[in-house]
């Protein structure tokens, strides 16, 4: 096994934070600071720590407890950073729910993650089942008030990390995990990542991508972290964004590879617009950028640095490769992060050499708690250090095959599992073809990733049709759209007559559609 590590110490990342402490530590020293922006609005650090108090007041009065988990369900706005803020404030557990979901998915996260208080704003309710929110305790955030109330006190101490979001993602069947992070967790991520790209008070960063999604909720944790000021963004069209970054004279900029692909496509305000933005730094992760689009990016953006990115959610950012090094290696997804270790380890366990493939597996302050409510997934994934066996210390084992050249850069190579990564989001077949299968329409269902220029994979449904006459496309795909997120959504539908088989009678997955 090969190991590479950057300023690990256990004593450097064994200290408790909690994540809200940033917060009123730059409303202290930054009051009028600009905290976040939307559109023409702004809130200062110390407006926004006023309004967090308020809000962690009413979740108090409803009488919130320690350790009880709130699914927040919004789109981007003042109030979603508000509603986060407060219940770290109050010691309870934020469940980011993306504001793209329909409500069968928000029914499992809700009863999967056992939350107790549901914050949405109304326009958001109405899309919600009602009985999804039986015996669950909804509110909204109340406008900041000058006469709100203010007194909160303190839910925790400084030897108590608690546990401080569940972060769902879709696993490789089934439905989505929950990933359990402390607020040791989160604190992790926002430090590192603000050390390796020298992020200060004077940034303006543009948040693209949803909270729910640690790489956008890392956004939100650097820019309270350093002081700095983020910019809210929903609209995800490249001219929309081209025109935030100028518009709000952005400094940061993270993305996924489909949000890359699409700003360098050839009608693209952004590939003419190079001089007029201000960009620092731009990031991806979520996915291998390809490197035509490197290339790209850099001839439009040739005074901003360019941070390429590894990372998965149980341990959050895993790698990066330093701008000075895109040169000489554009493929490379880099080496570890401050005050993390990675190991690339071979099926018997053993230390992989230079260009031998193996499972990335990650040590660090950012490893996550586990998958909630599940012990036998924790433990498959979440194991004790293979080289420190004496030591409760437990790292991550990520199901990604890399390898590493002589210099110690990491390569990915393929994916162990049988995901679908489409425009950042991890998707499950078995998730798409339980739903698909919900409509009575058909009697079987495979879902596929195929490659895509843009999202880097997309979805197709090959189907064996309950009625091989009169079943229409068109009525499924319908059924999908108002079921599914639109990342969800399968991009094209095959009918089957019936599916080729295993010995043992199951449906033979890799030769469906081949």
């Amino acid at each position: 096994m090969s190991s590479i590590q950057t300023r690990f110490d256990t004593a450097v990342y064994s200290a408790p934070e909690h994540v809200d402490d940033a917060l009123f530590k730059a409303a202290n020293e930054l009051p009028q600071k600009q905290a976040v922006v939307d559109g023409s609005s702004s809130i200062t650090y110390a407006s926004l720590s006023e309004w967090v108090d308020q809000f962690a007041a009413d979740l108090r009065n409803r009488g919130i407890s320690r350790g009880d988990r709130v699914s927040l369900f919004f789109d981007k706005t003042f109030e979603s950073v508000v509603a986060l803020y407060g219940v770290w404030r109050t010691g309870a557990v934020a469940v980011p729910v993306n504001g793209g979901l329909r409500s069968r998915q928000i029914e499992h996260i809700v009863r999967h993650s056992g939350s107790k208080f549901f914050v949405a704003p109304e326009r958001k309710l109405k899309t919600v089942e009602p009985s999804i929110l039986a015996g669950v305790s909804v509110l909204d955030v109340r406008p900041l008030s000058a006469d709100g109330d203010k007194g909160v006190g303190e839910y925790h101490d400084e030897e108590d990390d608690g546990l401080a979001a569940i972060l769902y993602t879709s696993g490789s069947t089934g439905q989505p995990k929950g990933i359990a992070l402390s607020h040791a967790n989160i604190c992790a991520g926002a430090r590192i990542v603000s050390q390796y790209l020298e992020l200060g008070r004077n940034e303006r960063i543009l948040s693209v991508l949803p909270f729910s999604f640690d790489y956008g909720l890392n956004q939100l944790t650097t820019a309270v972290r350093c002081g700095a000021t983020l910019v809210l963004q929903r609209s995800p069209l490249p001219a929309d964004i081209y025109r935030a970054l100028v518009r709000h004279e952005i400094t940061g900029l993270a993305g996924v590879p489909s949000l890359w692909i699409q700003m360098v496509q050839p009608n693209s305000p952004f590939l003419n617009g190079g001089d007029s933005i201000k960009l620092r730094y731009i990031t991806n992760s979520g996915g291998l950028l390809p490197v035509n689009v490197v290339s790209l990016l850099r001839k439009v953006l040739p005074h901003t640095k360019v941070y390429l990115m590894y990372g998965l959610t149980e341990a959050f950012r895993s790698t990066y490769l330093p701008p000075e090094e895109i040169d000489r290696r554009p493929n490379s997804i880099g080496k570890a992060i401050p005050e993390c270790e990675i190991y690339v380890v071979s099926e018997d366990g053993s230390r992989c050499a230079p260009g031998q493939v193996g499972e990335l597996v990650h040590r660090g302050p950012t490893v996550a708690q586990g998958y909630w409510q599940d012990a036998e997934a924790t433990a498959a994934k979440f194991r004790p250090n293979p080289f420190a066996p004496e030591s409760a210390e437990r790292v991550v084992y990520s199901g990604d095959l890399v390898k590493m050249d002589e210099d110690g850069y990491l390569y990915f190579v393929a994916r162990r599992d049988e995901m679908i990564k489409s425009v950042g989001y991890r998707i499950s077949p078995t998730e798409v073809e339980d739903i698909i299968h919900r409509s009575g329409m058909v009697s079987e269902v495979v879902a596929k990733g195929v490659p895509d220029d843009v999202c880097g994979a997309v979805i197709a449904a090959h189907c064996v049709p309950v009625r091989q006459d009169g079943f229409s496309c068109d009525e499924l795909l319908a059924y999908c759209k108002a079921e599914m997120p639109s990342y969800m959504v399968p991009r094209s539908i095959f009918l089957h007559s019936s599916f080729p088989r295993t010995a043992s009678g199951k449906i033979d997955r890799k030769a469906v559609g081949a």
